[in-house]
């Protein structure tokens, strides 16, 4: 990743391959150039650079860049990043412009940022959107993409203690995000429930966090039914990873328990071809709470934050769990499975009965969870459901403070009633009806939070991962969905 510097220079004159500025306007045109950037635009234009500009095309839009020779400045290319209208910058705002700019330039060895950078937030916002916009997996290409080698943010607040911190948090942040993009982004032949430990053993000798394995054999003498009855049609058998990150001073403990489902065939069940091809990213919720306690730990937050993994791989064989079987989870309850393509609720369900064990005051579970909360909410806002009317609210305001989208979804009375229609277990496993999947499923993860404790769960199942080309910060394929939200969350309890 590259490294972030934060510099008083004048933009004209910055020496950079790179310099970035920022314009406003609407879908006539751009109207004004950020006060930060006006130097750059005359250095590089003239003195009717507006007027060039729209002759040029260069829209405002956030997210739309244009690249224009450097003219008179120190920069061989100059980017011109939208930042939609005249008047104060949304952070998103900044990041997206930022982030696109990164992506436009990739391969340049040095970028400079004239972007609007007057404040902490905006530094951080400005760096966070140019370290997401960075990314690139090339890990199996022979020809890798060139990377940026390094980002400067030109702002006053240079020798801003503050400011330096600002820029040191957001090269957490984009650190914990690209590594859950990493995690989501290798192939399931790589990744998979035991490499996947692995992974964040190793990552934790360079953290404060520790990490316990359970592997399948203490899984299976533990009573974990529903991890093992997931994972059981594989050979590749799953794991459930702990990961504890305990700061002497904490004052409340969140709890995160993600989905990670390394490759979901749909079991017995089975999907049709088309719909595996993406199935790498049904782990993506362990990713975000994996990545996310590293970054907490980093960031110092005085804050307990225990973070469990539940891993497995979903394949058909003869040792699967078949539709009919009933599994006895851990802590007791038995379940009806009835679709073993719905298997995230399984490993989900072991996760929280054993995190609900260990007594913390919040708890968050995230999964790529269903497709009935893509139908709901498209495939750029993840679905929040919760037992608690004033998180269930809370928790899109956190999101989007920490630039993502999330929405409140209901969990209506009489979905418990549906969840006890068998008549050989105490759950059913699957919706009996085609509606209200999402809904159902959060339902049924519901029965497995003890009374008392407060409780999330986000279904990320549609931003989870990029089917289209990459746009402002946020790449093709993985994007590290939950990550900042989780650390944002964090943040906001450890106040």
């Amino acid at each position: 990743m590259p490294t972030i510097t934060l510099s008083k220079s004048a933009a004209a004159s910055t020496k950079a391959d790179a310099l970035v500025i920022g314009v406003h306007g609407s879908d006539k045109g751009v109207s004004s150039v950020a006060a930060s950037s006006t130097g750059v635009a005359r250095a590089a234009l003239g003195r009717d650079f507006l007027s060039t500009l729209n002759d040029l095309g260069v829209s405002p839009e956030p997210g739309q860049v244009s690249k224009i020779a450097g003219g008179d400045t120190a920069a061989a290319v100059v980017v011109v990043a939208g930042l939609g209208p005249e008047g104060e910058v949304s952070l998103e705002a900044l990041r997206r412009a930022s982030g696109a700019a990164a992506r436009a330039v990739a391969g340049k060895q040095t970028v400079a940022y004239a972007l609007p950078a007057s404040t902490d937030e905006q530094v951080r916002a400005v760096s966070e959107g140019a370290l997401l916009g960075v990314y690139a997996f090339d890990r199996y290409l022979a020809k890798k993409s060139g990377a940026v080698g390094a980002i400067v943010v030109l702002t006053d607040l240079a020798r801003s203690k503050s400011a330096k911190q600002a820029a040191a948090a957001a090269e957490i942040v984009a650190e914990a995000v690209n590594l859950a993009r990493d995690l989501v982004n290798v192939p399931p032949n790589d990744l998979y429930p035991d490499s996947f430990a692995q992974q964040m053993v190793a990552r934790a000798k360079q953290s404060k966090v520790t990490v316990k394995v359970m592997d399948d054999t203490e899984l299976e003498g533990k009573g974990y039914g529903g991890i093992m009855g997931v994972g059981k049609g594989s050979g590749r058998p799953p794991r459930l990873v702990t990961l504890s990150y305990k700061p002497r001073r904490a004052h409340t403990h969140l709890a995160l328990v993600g989905k990670g489902i390394t490759f979901d065939s749909g079991g017995l069940s089975i999907k049709p071809a088309t719909g595996m091809v993406t199935m790498k990213c049904d782990m993506a919720g362990a990713a975000a709470v994996a990545a996310a306690i590293f970054a907490i730990a980093d960031l110092e937050l005085p804050i307990r934050v225990t973070a469990y993994t539940c891993l497995a791989e979903n394949m058909p064989s003869g040792n699967a769990t078949r539709p009919g079987d009933v599994l006895t989870m851990y802590g007791g309850k038995t379940v009806e499975v009835l679709n073993t393509d719905a298997e995230g609720r399984l490993v989900l369900a072991d996760g929280i009965t054993t995190a609900a064990a260990q007594g913390p005051d919040l708890l968050v579970d995230v999964a790529t969870l269903t497709g009935a909360c893509v139908v709901a909410l498209g495939d750029k806002v993840s679905g929040v459901f919760s037992n608690d009317a004033e998180l269930h609210e809370r928790l899109p305001a956190i999101a989007e403070a920490a630039g993502e989208l999330m929405w409140p979804m209901p969990i209506p009375e009489d979905i418990k009633e549906k969840l006890t229609t068998t008549k050989i277990a105490d759950l059913s496993q699957h919706n009996p009806e085609p509606w209200g999947g999402a809904s159902y499923a959060a339902g049924f993860l519901r029965e497995f939070v003890p009374e008392g404790l407060t409780w999330a769960h986000l279904d990320i199942a549609g931003p989870a991962f990029n089917n289209g080309e990459a746009e402002g910060y946020t790449p093709k394929g993985g994007t590290g969905a939950a990550v900042r939200t989780l650390i944002q969350l964090a943040t906001d309890r450890s106040r």
